[in-house]
């Protein structure tokens, strides 16, 4: 039997089938066209910026840290590179097992692990860190031949610091150290983040944190050509990182040495300054760390070591230290005597020895009496109750309003970070210091101990030194300044640091006169007469010795029977020449005893070296280290037949030749 087919509708269906899968096509070719405008018109720049992002990579280069010299150019801090091998905990399986096998193809030593130790805790796991520095090209060798067994190893090109004098001057150099988290921060909220992409140290202490960002420099870019698997292919753009300025102080490096090595395994400070500039010659401080162990990352046991040692070498003494600065103290209190008209120079005290108020008895030297001495005999032989009864009658405040223009327990404003105020003290000190009102309350008695630089009384060398340098001055007082220049690294562009404009304090110029006659009197007929006994120049001083610890009035004082971290600092103060002061000196030998007989002697041979370019002979250095020295022993040397670099210095810490990368490698 035939089928009939109704053919109309058939061919009603096909049609039907034929536009539906038309319009489904038509539909799909407009979602085509219209994700082909989106894509090549509407996100055309973002999607061609990600596609040159994906062939190409942008590599910050660091710059060069900028030099540091000293007032005669000689090199304290310069830059090197070489090849580290570096890991990323995160891309390592086994950090302890890579290590390990990392040691049978180069050396690791004990320290290197310990650093990278230490490295890890202060570190994210991201970040690529050192585990050997300085390797030598047959190093690199060794591990490029096996680099494939390594994932998450490599080997980079560094710039490291490099300090060539080791530990000289290091206070005031300074070091530079990884970025910690709390720097990170801090950068990151500046207008410096970008400028320091790339960059893992920053400086830390001295000039390399204060002129951070002359030293710096500016970061460069290199845009690079990539394959799909990161590998750099070609160098498609570059713009060349700025190295940072050259900073010049004015310290003299080889005065810094000799005034070191006179101090020996002693502890202490020296601040030397121009009194018509407020220039920095030296600032010392003793003892001194190694700035070289920073520079890879310390390891525990080395940070450990200098953080607990009793003598404390990572404190800067001469800008931290706080010490009463003893008799010292003696030629500002007759300044402040003459300038409020409480004295004149003609006022003679009887010295017998000690001096009672109100049923205390303030003792002297020894308990031995100087007889009738005026103002000139009072500095000259150090009579203590000519300012034990000065102290009284200026009184607490008095003596607070005139020391402090000097300086006296304020800051200096030193062109480097951390300095310490000190302690000037005064009533409303006391009053805002304490909080019970029994202790608020300032007693008379506590006035006169003030008057010979004891009792409350604690400033800085700086500060000492610097009311030294205004004293010499006559009056007129400048800020101490450390950097001279900076020197644009490409120009070679010298700018000189502007000095503050100096303040005259508008002491009377007989008054300064009386003062500084009676200082040189100390050098001729005085306590240090003996140090500067045929010198060849007229210097000004002053000795002192300071209680390092209290002693009660019934109490004898005998060093002897005292712990050596207990017994009293030796100091002295002292300008040169006397007629027209180029040089004043602040100096400090912490539980040494006498100033004549431990502090005098180094300022006798800084002004040896200033004044008449003379060096110790080698006799008279050892001498002077040891404590034993009184005038100076046999025939000083000239400045041409002293070696420099010193040769116990001789780049100690300076990088081996084949440790060395390709300049400019980074």
């Amino acid at each position: 039997m035939t089928e009939l087919r109704n053919v109309e509708a058939d061919l009603y269906r096909f049609r039907e089938r034929v536009l539906v899968a038309s319009i489904v096509v038509l539909v799909c070719f407009l979602l085509l066209a219209a994700r082909l405008v989106y894509l090549q018109i509407v996100r055309h720049d973002d999607l061609l910026e990600q596609a040159e992002n994906n062939r190409t990579a942008i590599v910050p280069v660091v710059p060069n840290r900028g030099l540091i010299l000293d007032r005669n150019g000689i090199v304290l801090a310069s830059n090197y590179s070489a090849y580290t091998l570096e890991v990323t905990p995160s891309k390592v399986a086994n950090l302890e097992q890579t290590i390990e096998e990392l040691s049978q193809v180069m050396d690791i030593s004990t320290r290197d692990r310990r650093r990278f130790k230490k490295l890890l805790e202060e570190s994210k796991n991201f970040e690529s860190l050192p585990l050997r520095t300085r390797l030598s090209d047959e190093e690199v060798a060794k591990f490029a031949a096996q680099r494939f067994r390594f994932p998450g190893v490599d080997i980079k090109a560094r710039l490291f610091r490099n300090y060539p004098y080791g530990e000289l001057a290091s206070h005031v150099i300074g070091y530079i150290g990884r970025i910690n988290q709390s720097e990170k921060e801090k950068i990151d909220d500046s207008d410096e983040q970008a400028n320091y992409r790339g960059t893992d140290y920053i400086g830390k202490l001295g000039v390399e944190q204060s002129f951070e960002a002359q030293l710096h420099g500016s970061t460069g870019v290199d845009s690079m050509e990539t394959s799909a698997g990161g590998r750099a292919v070609r160098l498609l753009a570059s713009s060349p990182a700025i190295p940072g300025n050259t900073v010049k102080l004015s310290i003299d490096i080889k005065l810094q040495h000799l005034i070191e090595t006179m101090f020996g395994e002693r502890r202490g400070a020296l601040v030397a300054l121009d009194p018509k500039t407020g220039e920095v010659l030296a600032f010392v401080s003793k003892p001194t760390f190694d700035p070289n162990l920073f520079v890879d990352g310390i390891d525990t046991e080395s940070w450990k070591a200098l953080n607990e040692s009793i003598d404390k070498p990572l404190l800067n003494r001469a800008l931290r230290g706080s010490y009463p600065p003893g008799s010292t103290y003696k030629p500002f209190m007759a300044m402040a005597a003459l300038q409020t008209g409480k004295r004149s120079s003609t006022t003679v005290i009887n010295d017998a020895g000690s001096w009672m108020f109100g049923g205390h008895q303030f003792r002297s030297h020894g308990d031995r009496g100087l007889g009738p001495v005026d103002m000139y005999a009072s500095i000259v032989k150090s009579s203590n109750v000519y300012y034990y009864s000065l102290a009284n009658e200026l009184g607490v405040d008095t003596m607070h309003d005139f020391m402090k223009p000097l300086g006296f327990g304020q800051i200096t404003g030193i062109d480097i970070q951390g300095e310490l105020r000190g302690l000037l003290p005064s009533q409303a000190w006391k009053r805002a210091y304490y909080k019970k009102p029994e202790q608020q309350r300032w007693y008379a008695g506590e006035t006169i101990s003030l008057g010979i630089g004891q009792g409350y009384n604690s400033f800085t060398m700086l500060q000492l030194a610097q009311a030294t340098a205004t004293l010499a001055n006559n009056g007129v007082k400048h800020k101490p300044q450390l950097v001279m220049a900076t020197q644009d690294a490409m120009t070679r562009i010298k700018v000189p640091v502007v000095a503050e404009p100096p303040q005259d304090l508008g002491y009377t110029p007989e008054n300064v006169a009386i003062v500084r006659k009676a200082m040189v009197g100390v050098t001729q007929e005085g306590t240090s007469a003996r140090v500067f006994a045929g010198a060849g120049y007229l210097s000004g001083g002053k000795t002192g010795t300071a209680q390092a610890v209290s002693i009660g009035q019934k109490e004898r004082y005998n060093a002897g029977k005292m712990e050596e971290h207990q017994r009293d600092h030796a100091l002295y103060i002292a300008f040169a020449p006397a007629e027209d002061p180029k040089i004043a000196v602040a100096v400090i030998v912490e539980n040494a005893g006498f100033g004549a007989a431990h502090a005098a002697p180094i300022a006798r041979r800084v002004f040896d070296y200033w004044l008449l370019g003379q060096y110790p002979n080698e006799q008279d250095m050892a001498a002077v280290k040891t404590g034993q020295a009184g005038a100076p022993i046999g025939k000083p040397r000239s400045l041409a037949e002293v070696p420099w670099p010193p040769g116990a210095l001789a780049a100690a810490s300076a990088p081996d030749k084949a440790a060395r990368a390709t300049p400019g490698a980074r």
